[in-house]
């Protein structure tokens, strides 16, 4: 037995994959149309510089959507975390909840621990404070409000495991914010890792990571990366 086949995890888990997709079909549509209109890498070079002008409104914007991981890519999460023994774990872009509740029945298993997440949008925190309280598990999250690059300006130690599924604008500024804490084999993982300064900086094992493209969810971008130096 392990925290995911409990029932209120199970049970919440499938409830909210299940929202996710209904809620997000229109946006994933509209996102196929523009990537089928225009080329790859400018659809992307797009939305990025919309967020840089102002990655709160985009941000807003999105306020009603999940933009949550898959069911796959929540279980890897969850195995990633149980195989490094992490004890805290750091989120960028706490969204809905989903990859929080993956991540935090990690912790449960591994004896306890923190996930220490961001996220910008206020009716985000609340629904995902009450998801986590649906799966039991909200006694090893928080959930902080507003800008990553203060609110976790402060983890409170070592990190163990960092995602970043925020704004894709700001992945390698939080990742340059956290790095000082990352301990020795921590992995850090991106998901939609489509912004080329952040994919430059991992690449480069002169900034102490090698990193690898994953196969789960083809397509979204997905970059793991273990933090060696």
């Amino acid at each position: 037995m392990n925290a995911l086949t409990n029932t209120p995890v199970t049970g919440a888990l499938d409830r909210l994959h299940r929202d996710a997709a209904a809620s997000d079909l229109g946006l994933m549509e509209a996102m196929a149309k523009a990537f089928a209109t225009a080329p790859t890498g400018q659809a992307i070079a797009n939305l990025l510089a919309e967020e840089r002008a102002d990655y709160r409104g985009v941000c807003q914007g999105l306020s009603g959507n999940f933009l949550s991981v898959s069911p796959a890519y929540g279980r890897f999460l969850y195995m990633t975390a149980r195989a490094c023994r992490a004890r805290r774990i750091v989120e960028f872009g706490s969204s809905m909840g989903i990859s929080s509740i993956y991540l935090a029945s990690a912790l449960r298993d591994n004896g306890g621990g923190r996930l220490i997440g961001s996220e910008v949008e206020t009716s985000k925190v609340v629904r995902a404070q009450f998801h986590l309280g649906a799966a039991e598990l909200g006694d090893l999250v928080e959930i902080r409000e507003g800008d990553a690059l203060e609110t976790l300006a402060d983890v409170g130690g070592p990190v163990d495991m960092l995602l970043l599924d925020g704004a894709l604008s700001l992945y390698l500024p939080v990742l340059k914010l956290i790095e000082p804490h990352l301990a020795p084999g921590a992995p850090v993982l991106a998901e939609n890792a489509f912004a080329e300064d952040y994919l430059d900086y991992v690449g480069d094992p002169r900034n102490g990571y090698l990193t690898l493209p994953l196969p789960i969810d083809r397509g979204r971008g997905n970059v793991y990366s273990v933090r060696v130096g």
